[in-house]
């Protein structure tokens, strides 16, 4: 066994341990949850619900997640804790795709639901697979294991169950090592077009030289790029579009009638598709240069496209042989992949434009919320010496990335200042926030559509307040990070829970403490949790209590419906829960309201925090002005008003900054200036 993949191993199945005490979740779920959001942070998978059941007649489920175009991904595991690393056999695969097919042949024609728990995960999926067997086209299995997959196993080809093609997937210890290890932190996908589609496609070099980045042009047939999308879904799509669509819809209805009504003028009314790659290899053919292999193929502009050509060709059986698209593929190395993609993704022209505020990843928001992060020393919890920090992982990877190049020494410190229970990412933090702040809904609704909204809603407060998105804003961020992450330990503990739905549990359980606080005209107080790092045993009281009402309350869904976790992302499961809050509330001790502050004191801290933050912004404005030269202002002032683009009063400010440090110009004079420089850059006057 491979020695890398083996030391990967012991710190995985430590890290595993540890969240799972740390959860208070058996290792199971911990493990399933672990490999589970990988995948949705990669794109392989939209979402997860944890849904453990075995039978003696060989059928077993560890998860399942139903997607908005029919397809269901089911996942089995292979998981016994094991204390070293083993091989996993093509006899151990069979068997476990054989246990989770059972299961799937036995909800949709064996009736299995009538012979289970009416209040059981198992059941409601078993019922759910039946009611929906007519609207589901692909079948997806998937095995998580933690043993390293046999080298003998190459392909798993594609099956028929009940008449619905089935694709298999193996995510083993070794594929994770690899995921985690990639430069860009997800599985490459590589796509070989001619074992794909028994051709090369042809394209049009649009670099010079072999030092110059490569780019292409390519005229890509539709069908081509509707059976990629078939095939990989979201993983095809860079996280940014993937965010977009999710916040947007799948389908454009123009896009759609010109599929359907004028298929040979498709090429002529869209405008395309901007794509990136890792790598491209090309043959020199009759009909000139062609691309026969692509390395993790991006779409960073022409989602829609992509995903209204698939939808139209499944249901509307459209005719896509006409229908051509031009492609704009460049070869980005993943090391510059942060900092370039975005700028393509902003700068290409779509038919729906995504403008900078929709490419969440590299928002000023999150790079803000990381420098909080970096700089922040969160207060020591009672009992403790050492303060720590709470780790936010803006882009995909940085939490690893922080120790690649430390000593083992280094390593050490780094986790004792930043502890592994005290990270947490992008979709980790919208699912915190939209609990309180938007609809619990969202949350439950998976974790890309709801980042997907909260990158909506932050998108706009940003653009109208910055200012707002301060310290203590991360602050709040932690304090409901701790009580979201101790709800989960309280519900994994009470001796009412049997193992499923504790999300949606969770979810209902603070959105319920959102709204007696809102109803009462107070806010609850955060800062208090923040300094404490711990919630007071009155509110872990206070959790328990609500969550058992949720509980009984989701396990009881209206006559109709089936499937409690479907029912959970439905407006009426919290409309119903609030005619409740009145029942629930007064089972609360009064010792409850004591978390509960006046608005004039939640005000008076905001607004604090608004006005530090404003001079912090002020500050950082001031120091990149003072860090370019005088020369430099001048020379951009001469060049700006010879291209007639400044107003006087941009003049007249750059002719300030010209004079430093003789002159200092006002924050607000920074401000401006910023953005000059901004305009400069479009004009194509860089000076710093």
């Amino acid at each position: 066994m491979d020695a890398t993949i083996t030391e990967f191993y012991h710190d995985f199945r430590q890290e595993l341990l540890a969240g799972a005490e740390a959860s208070r979740s058996f290792q199971l779920s911990e493990f399933m949850e672990t490999v589970a959001n990988e995948l949705v942070e990669t794109g392989v998978t939209e979402g997860f619900e944890f849904c453990h059941f075995r039978a003696q007649r060989g059928m077993r489920v560890d998860g399942f997640w139903f997607d908005d175009e029919g397809v269901l991904d089911l996942f089995v595991a292979d998981f016994e804790s094991r204390t070293e690393l083993t091989s996993l056999t093509k006899t151990d695969v069979d068997a476990a795709f054989k246990r989770v097919t059972n299961f799937f042949e036995a909800s949709v024609s064996k009736g299995l639901a009538g012979e289970l728990e009416l209040t059981s995960p198992e059941y409601g999926l078993a019922r759910q697979i039946a009611d929906r067997k007519g609207a589901i086209r692909r079948l997806r299995l998937f095995i998580f294991s933690e043993r390293s997959l046999s080298e003998r196993i190459r392909e798993l080809p594609d099956t028929e169950v009940a008449g619905i093609p089935v694709s298999h997937q193996i995510w083993d210890i070794s594929r994770l090592h690899r995921q985690r290890s990639s430069r860009s932190h997800k599985e490459p996908l590589d796509l070989d077009f001619e074992q794909m589609f028994g051709a090369a496609i042809s394209c049009l070099p649009a670099h010079l030289g072999a030092e110059a980045y490569q780019s292409y042009l390519i005229v890509m047939p539709a069908e081509v790029l509707a059976s990629l999308y078939e095939k990989f879904g979201a993983r095809l799509l860079e996280q940014n579009v993937r965010t977009f669509l999710q916040a947007r819809g799948n389908v454009n209805k123009g896009i759609r009638a010109t599929i359907l009504n004028e298929p040979a003028m498709f090429f002529a009314y869209n405008n395309g598709i901007t794509a990136t790659a890792q790598g491209v290899d090309t043959k020199i053919t009759d009909s000139g240069l062609a691309i026969t292999r692509v390395i993790d193929l991006q779409i960073v502009n022409g989602g829609q496209t992509t995903a209204s050509l698939f939808h139209t060709r499944r249901r509307d059986k459209a005719d896509l042989s006409r229908i051509f698209v031009q492609m704009k593929l460049s070869v980005i190395d993943s090391r510059d992949s942060e900092s370039v993609v975005p700028r393509i993704s902003e700068y290409a022209n779509t038919q729906n434009r995504v403008n900078a505020a929709d490419f969440f990843s590299n928002h000023p928001f999150h790079v803000r919320m990381e420098g909080f992060s970096r700089r922040i020393w969160a207060p020591a919890q009672e009992g403790a010496q050492r303060e720590t920090k709470w780790f936010y992982e803006r882009a995909r990877g940085q939490y690893a990335d922080e120790q690649s190049k430390l000593t083992p020494g280094e390593r050490r410190r780094f986790k004792a200042e930043h502890p592994k229970q005290q990270m947490f990412t992008k979709t980790d933090l919208a699912k915190f926030e939209n609990v309180w702040d938007d609809h619990p809904r969202h949350v439950n609704l998976g974790a890309q559509k709801n980042f997907a909204q909260y990158a909506r809603r932050i998108g706009k407060e940003w653009d109208k307040a910055p200012e707002i998105f301060n310290e203590f804003y991360f602050k709040r961020a932690v304090a409901r990070a701790l009580i979201y992450r101790t709800t989960e330990r309280l519900v994994s503990s009470q001796p009412w829970y049997n193992g499923g739905y504790r999300a949606n549990i969770v979810v209902y359980t603070l959105a319920v403490l959102g709204e007696i606080a809102k109803r009462r005209k107070l806010y609850f107080d955060f800062l208090s949790i923040w300094k404490k790092q711990d919630i007071s045993p009155i509110l872990k009281e206070a959790i328990s209590i609500i969550a058992y009402a949720i509980k009984e309350d989701i396990t009881n869904p209206p006559s109709g419906i089936s499937n409690v976790s479907e029912w959970c992302k439905k407006e009426g499961c919290w409309d119903r829960i609030k005619l409740r809050i009145d029942e629930i509330e007064a089972g609360l001790h009064a010792d409850f309201y004591s978390h509960l502050i006046a608005s004039d004191d939640h005000s008076s801290e905001a607004r604090e925090a608004k006005q530090i933050q404003r001079i912090d912004d002020g500050i950082e404005a001031q120091r990149q002005v003072i860090s370019i030269t005088p020369k430099r202002w001048s020379y951009l002032r001469q060049a700006l008003i010879e291209k007639d683009v400044l107003t006087k009063k941009e003049a007249d400010i750059l002719n300030v900054a010209a004079q430093i440090p003789k002159k200092i110009p006002t924050e607000k004079q920074c401000m401006i200036l910023l953005e000059i420089v901004e305009k400069a850059r479009l004009e194509g006057i860089v000076i710093n």
